[in-house]
């Protein structure tokens, strides 16, 4: 699949488990099915919001394979590979390279904290060694360390580097990276409340936990902005920031898993260390879902 041309809203999907901590893979092939009936333009599987720092390599796989099964070429498939070890992250994407996935999400060395150059020798190492388009991902309130101006501009230019998922919440930073955006290497906000900020710097779209619940909605924002239609996708920006907001009332994924259980699209079960959200905050994420009109009133 052509991923150079894609745009729009790119899930960060959840990774369903049952009762007994298992992966549920039904449940992930109807929510698949989900995602791609209302309208979304691809899927992030492994990401932080699957939980993917819990899972095995064996689990890693089988998720992906189901995914690709189950989207059948319809969207394209991104699964991260993302590691503190460079040599780990390589092991990773290279399985996720040979599983079938049509790009990687790649991530600074979180713990690490590594300097500039060893950043940048991070990243090169995976993109000289695979083939397929790969993003880079920057979101420093996670990893404690970000990716400089200056080794986003040298990482653009090279030919497996499709863009960047930027999830610092820095608006400053995102417009200094702007300038190096192009045919080849393009931006994904990484913030559901910064999709038209970083649209108007010439974002592609989103790659969102927001889409989880309502994949048309975010689709439809980026489709909005993308047709001109700028005052509309504003509006929407506008008019969920409180379910935004309640999705990260705590850290994520707990609020969107309980929301999309409250859904009925999979049961609220997490791995340690994560566990349920206080009954205050679930208050909130339900108010939120109502007005949204993602519960009835």
């Amino acid at each position: 699949m052509d991923m150079k041309n894609i745009t729009g809203a790119i899930t960060a999907l959840v990774t369903p488990f049952d009762a007994q901590g298992n992966v549920d893979f039904e449940a992930l092939e109807h929510f698949v099915d989900f995602q791609i009936e209302q309208g979304i333009d691809g899927i992030l599987a492994l990401g932080t919001t699957g939980e993917s720092s819990t899972m095995t390599d064996e689990e890693d796989i089988e998720v992906v394979k189901t995914i690709l099964a189950r989207a059948q070429g319809r969207v394209p498939v991104i699964g991260g590979a993302g590691s503190n070890s460079s040599a780990e992250s390589l092991r990773k994407a290279e399985a996720l390279e040979k599983a079938g996935v049509d790009g990687l999400l790649l991530i600074t060395p979180y713990y690490n904290k590594s300097n500039e150059e060893g950043i940048y020798q991070h990243f090169s190492y995976v993109l000289d060694r695979v083939d397929v388009p790969c993003i880079l991902y920057n979101i420093p309130g996670r990893t404690g360390c970000s990716i400089s101006e200056r080794n986003v501009q040298r990482l653009a230019a090279h030919p497996n580097a499709w863009g960047i998922k930027e999830a610092s919440g820095d608006i400053a930073y995102a417009t200094r990276v702007a300038r190096y955006l192009s045919d080849d290497f393009t931006m994904w906000s990484g913030n559901d409340d910064m999709i038209v900020p970083l649209l108007s710097l010439g974002a592609s779209g989103v790659i969102s936990v927001w889409s989880n619940l309502d994949p048309k909605m975010v689709h439809d924002l980026v489709a909005a902005w993308h047709r001109g239609e700028i005052s509309l996708a504003r509006e929407l920006q506008l008019q969920y920031l409180d379910l935004v907001h309640a999705l990260f009332c705590e850290v994520n994924p707990i609020p969107v898993k309980a929301a999309l259980a409250r859904m009925g699209l999979m049961e609220e079960n997490y791995r340690l260390p994560l566990w349920k959200m206080t009954e205050e905050h679930a208050e909130v994420l339900e108010n939120a879902m109502r007005k949204a009109g993602l519960l009835d009133a």
